[in-house]
Parts: structure tokens; C-alpha cells; sequence
């Protein structure tokens, strides 16, 4: 069994993990070999700066997965705008074909859902149990 990482920012303990998905724009198959490589560096070089961890991600061609850890004072939201950001204004700098065919690189939309260590069933009875402690 894996071991709980509770983090801290001197405000908030928290552990918050994320998994979103993303396409780019009209879903488009845009991200093979080399895009594909290039952009998990991109991702990871940014969630650092962002002091986000990526827990996992895979590419497929017309779209992304990612597992991500965040300071939820930070916002899930910010560290997905930034990341697509980043992520397209280099990718379409270094190939040229992501802007032949392409407006942008990323749609506006993503998916997000929250991906927690204990289910919504124990978080609910723990709460509901609370006077009876």
C-alpha cells in the first residue's frame, strides 16, 4: 500500500491530486513522435516552475492525460492554463506545422476530476460520524 503525501504552503495542508484531459484544437491527430516527446518535456519543465508535480501523463495523438498534484490555493485551473500556454506558444514556434492547420493548439475546454486516497463513502461517513466520536 502506497504511503499518503500530505504537503504543506505555511496556509493549507493538502493533498490534491487532479486527472485532465485535454485535445487540441478540432481534435486533431497533431501530437505524434517528435511533438509527442517534446511536449512530456515541456509539461514537466513547467510543473516545476509551477511547483506542480505531474504524478503521470501519456500523449495520445489527439489527446492528453495528466495526473497532477497542485497547491489547491494555486488552483487546478491556473496550473492548466499555464501549461497549455507554455506548451503551445513553443511547440508551434518549433514545428511550423501546428500552425498551418491550426488557430491554436489546444481547445478552451479540458476535463478535470479529482482523484482521491480514500473514497467519497468514507469521507461521508467520517463526517456524518463526527458527534458520535
Amino acid at each position: 500500500m502506497s504511503q499518503r503525501v500530505v504537503e504543506s504552503n505555511h496556509n493549507v495542508t493538502f493533498d490534491c491530486k487532479y486527472h485532465v484531459v485535454f485535445c487540441p484544437k478540432y481534435r486533431r491527430k497533431v501530437l505524434i513522435p517528435p511533438i509527442d516527446a517534446r511536449l512530456k518535456e515541456l509539461f514537466q519543465l513547467k510543473s516545476e516552475e509551477l511547483r506542480a508535480e505531474i504524478v503521470e501523463m501519456e500523449i495520445m495523438p489527439d489527446h492528453v492525460h495528466l495526473l497532477i498534484k497542485c497547491d489547491p490555493q494555486f488552483g487546478i485551473h491556473r496550473v492548466v492554463k499555464h501549461l497549455k500556454g507554455f506548451t503551445s506558444r513553443i511547440l508551434r514556434g518549433e514545428y511550423r506545422q501546428l500552425t498551418s492547420r491550426l488557430p491554436s493548439l489546444w481547445t478552451n475546454s479540458y476535463f478535470v476530476a479529482t482523484v482521491g486516497s480514500v473514497s467519497l463513502e468514507t469521507v461521508k461517513q467520517y463526517i456524518e460520524t463526527q458527534k458520535e466520536r
